[in-house]
């Protein structure tokens, strides 16, 4: 058994929608968790506590890895797909981040649990 199978995965305040960065442009003062430039023009994911379909995002770098670590985020998000949850994800230096739609948080936070991954928040 790996280190991957039994990680602390915390959950982050707030509530997060994602949205496609032309639509999205980064000011100062947005409450921005990450961006992603990709050949489709990019995302971003912004915290906004009052829209509709919102995102929560996962955070399971507290217990920082190293970037060529195997098989971490794939033990976060293979039982989320088991459960048929949906994911957004976005890498970080020492983690990942990973949102899952609110709506179904509890249902993802017991399907972690089942893996064998703590949660905190």
């Amino acid at each position: 058994m790996s280190s991957a199978d039994h990680q602390t995965v915390r959950i982050l305040e707030g509530r997060f929608v994602l949205e496609r960065a032309a639509d999205a442009p980064v000011t100062a003062d947005a409450d921005v968790l990450a961006t992603v430039n990709g050949p489709d023009g990019g995302a971003v994911m912004r915290r906004t506590d009052t829209a509709e379909d919102t995102w929560v995002a996962l955070w399971n770098g507290d217990a920082a890895h190293p970037p060529d670590a195997t098989g971490m985020l794939a033990a976060i998000v293979a039982p989320l797909a088991a459960g048929a949850i949906a994911v957004w994800v976005a890498a970080s230096f020492d983690g990942d981040i990973v949102l899952v739609p609110a709506a179904r948080l509890d249902e993802a936070c017991d399907l972690l649990r089942n893996a064998g991954h703590r949660i905190d928040g």
